[in-house]
This record gives C-alpha cells, structure tokens and sequence, in this order.
C-alpha cells in the first residue's frame, strides 16, 4: 500500500485499498478501547484516497520525494492525517531549500548582504525560510501567504504538535495541493546572478558579443526582484561621472537588449533614481542620466519639462545646420537624431508646433535647394504627424511672422515641396476644423 508507481508524465496509480483495510481500523480501535473518531471516518479515507492521485501527478520529479510522500500515503490509508500532513509540509521545506540552493547560496548572501552558507539555510525557521523564497522570488506572494496558512495548519494539526483538532479529507486534499502547487509542482529554474562579477564585467573592457550575450542570458534567468536591482545599479553607475565611456557603451548595450521586457518596478525604479539626482542637487549625474534616457530611448518615461528640453534642443541643432555652411550636408545626421527622439512617444504639447515647422521648414528647403540625405527622414517625420502636428502645419501659410509661411508664399519651389508634404499625411488624419485649408492647399 506504501508504493507509488509512476503510469506516466501526467498519470499517478495507487493500488486500491485493500477491503480488509477499513474494517481493521474499526477493529483496532475497538481492540484498544478507543473511540473509532480519534481516526478519519471510512468515508473521509475513501475520497481522500481517491483524491491523491489528482494531487501527486502535478509533482515532476516525484521519486525525489518518494520516502515521504509514501509515508504520506500510507497515513491516509489508515486515517493518520495529521501525519499525513506533516509528511506533505516536509516534503514541501526540502524542496524550498533545493530551490535556494539552486539560485545560489553565494547570491543569497550577496543580496541578504551577510554570510549565507548551507548551514544558515538549514538553520532557518520554517517561517523565515517562506520569506526568504518570497524575496527571491521562488514563491509567489499568493503562494507565500498559502503556504505560510499550511505552516499555521501544520503547527496546530499535525502530529508534529500536540494537535488541537482533526483534519477532514476535504481540508486535508487542500493543504496537500497548495504544498504541491507552490512549492512541489514548480521546480524553478531561476539562478542568481553573481552581482560582483556582474559588476566587475561592465566596468571592464568593452563588451564582446558573446560576452554580452552571456550576461543577458543569466539576467534572463533570474528573478524580477534581482533584476530590478541589477539595472538599477547598472544606472547609477552610467550616471558616475568618473565611469569610463566603454563602461557606459556596456551598459546601453544590456538596456537596449532587454528594456522591452522592463517590468512597471524596473521603469518606476528608473524614474524615482533619476529624480532623486535633481531632488539632491546632483546636477552632474542628472545630466548624464537624461543623456542615458535619450541613449536608451526612453524619454517618454521623463516629465515634459525634461522632455521639452531634450527635444527643443535637438529642433536647435537641426535648424542651425538648415541655416549654416553647407547644410544640405550637414543636416542628416540632425535630422536622424530628431526622428529618434520623436519616435519614442507623443511630444509635449508645449514643443508640437515649433517641432511641425522647423521639420517642414528644413523640409521644402531654403528656395536654393533641400538637403537630398535628409528628406527621406523628413517624409518619415511628417508621415508620423499626430491630429494636432498636423493641424500645426496646415496653419503655417496663415502665419504673419513665420520664415517657413514666408518661403510658401514667396517661393514656388518651396510651395511645391510643401504642397508634396501635405500629400505624405493621410487625409483621415486630419483635423476636421482644418480639412477644407488642407483641401484648398493641396490643390
């Protein structure tokens, strides 16, 4: 009756209780004068017997846990389920320390930031040992609070302690599947991150491919908790003024490989870390890290003040070669830095306007020509006008004071290229408070 086959992957058979099982029970606690209800009913036997099976198929590598869930087994068959739970919670404990184990013992250590051996794990309370799964992320925090429940059952219902009551099959197929849900059923294959040598690589030389590949591997094998912490750090270091550029080429390179997967935690972790530099008065490393937001592509995560001065800045430069020594080739690479930054969410609604013009004013060009390089980069940004960017331009030709109104009315060559640029947009973009201006521009 103790033995537990394996049918298959999915499938757990227990042999059926033999039919003199029941009546010997009844038979022994008559023998020694007992109540038959200090022991499960039959009934309680009979569906909790039926129930196992159920339960054990979603343990993966049952034969690990085969001593103690057999013991397990036997308990119920006899009504012992205050054994019967305290063999499932045991199982349960040895499986959260080979789950620490395997995350790294010298990981633990390097985040709890104090010694951390196998004699520390196997010192730990069984209390302290679920929080600790919990801040690893081993367990989940609803896995953390059931499980911290079946702690509280197993202290008060098992035979472990003086027991104040008795469990039902019901109560008793509950505990046995939270244990086999959080912590028997998932095997995790989460491993720490060694944070020193992590550390130690970015502040090295310059990243190989492999060698970043390596580091993006083990980040993708931890835990959320860990890699917030690790890019959090990462940032702070890009933001010393003393960190070496190869360092800081390092550091892009692992947030532009992983940032579409930032949990809300990493991102929220990056805003609070950047504003704390201004809260601070640390103008140096507030500047470096909006030039690492800008780096990364991720000033849509910074306030409009930040970003109106990042892309109101980036307008300058592009009009500044429009307006210099030959700027037909000077301006792309303006022109490609403008459209990074445009591209990575809405603008402002302070900076749209001065943004529309300046782009379909470098755009349609001077009246002696138009940068050839940059007006494919040009058609991109005026084909990605929002409702209101598009409103904007087609108002340019009313405005009295604009350079850009004055080359369309002064110029036919430049009201061509303007004309083309309204074609670029499609017309169920535009704003119906100016549809019949766009018509009449059009022509």
């Amino acid at each position: 009756m103790s033995e537990i086959t394996r049918a298959s992957s999915t499938k757990i058979q227990l042999p059926s209780l033999p039919q003199n099982v029941l009546p010997a029970i009844n038979e022994f606690t008559k023998a020694l004068g007992i109540p038959r209800n200090v022991l499960a009913s039959d009934e309680d036997i009979e569906y909790a017997w039926i129930a196992l099976p159920r339960e054990l198929r979603d343990i993966p590598d049952i034969n690990s846990h085969g001593e103690l869930l057999a013991r397990m087994c036997v308990a119920v068959s006899v009504g012992l389920f205050d054994s019967a739970i305290n063999y499932a919670w045991n199982a349960s404990i040895l499986k959260l320390r080979e789950k620490v184990k395997n995350f790294g013992l010298p990981i633990v250590a390097q985040i709890l930031q104090k010694d951390f051996e196998e004699k520390h794990l196997l010192d730990k309370q069984d209390s302290e040992l679920l929080e600790l799964s919990l801040k690893l992320n081993l367990v989940t925090e609803e896995g953390y609070l059931l499980l911290d429940q079946c702690r509280a059952t197993r202290n008060n219902f098992s035979a472990a302690h003086p027991s104040i009551g008795q469990l039902n099959d019901r109560e008793f197929i509950v505990f046995l599947n939270r244990c086999v849900t959080y912590a028997l059923a998932k095997s995790s294959s989460l491993r720490g991150v060694d944070i020193g040598a992590f550390i130690t690589a970015v502040k090295g030389s310059r990243f190989a491919e492999e060698q970043c590949s390596l580091w993006l591997g083990r980040l993708n094998e931890t835990h959320d908790a860990q890699r917030e912490l690790l890019f959090g750090t990462i940032h702070g270091i890009y933001c010393d003024p003393n960190t070496l550029e190869p360092a800081r080429l390092n550091i892009i390179d692992l947030y532009n490989h992983y940032k579409e997967k930032f949990t809300s935690n990493i991102r929220s972790n990056l805003i609070n870390q950047h504003s704390d530099y201004l809260a601070k008065g640390d103008t140096q490393r507030h500047k470096i890290s909006v030039q690492f937001f800008e780096k990364v592509a991720l000033i849509n995560l910074l306030n409009d003040y930040e970003k109106h001065s990042i892309i109101s800045k980036a307008i300058n430069q592009l009009w500044n070669a429009h307006e210099g020594w030959n700027n037909f080739h000077n301006e792309p690479p303006f022109a490609e830095r403008l459209l990074e930054l445009s591209e990575q969410g809405s603008l402002p609604l302070n900076i749209q306007e001065e943004f529309v013009e300046k782009v379909v004013g470098c755009y349609i060009g001077n009246g002696s020509g138009f940068s050839w390089k940059a007006e494919p980069i040009y058609e991109q940004m005026i084909r990605e006008f929002s409702p209101k960017e598009i409103q904007h331009m087609i108002e340019i030709p009313q405005k009295k004071s604009s350079l850009v109104a004055n080359r369309f009315t002064s110029n036919s060559t430049c009201r061509r290229k303007f004309q083309n640029a309204l074609k670029l947009i499609d017309i169920s973009s535009v704003p119906n408070a100016v549809l019949i201006n766009y018509k009449k521009l059009v022509g």
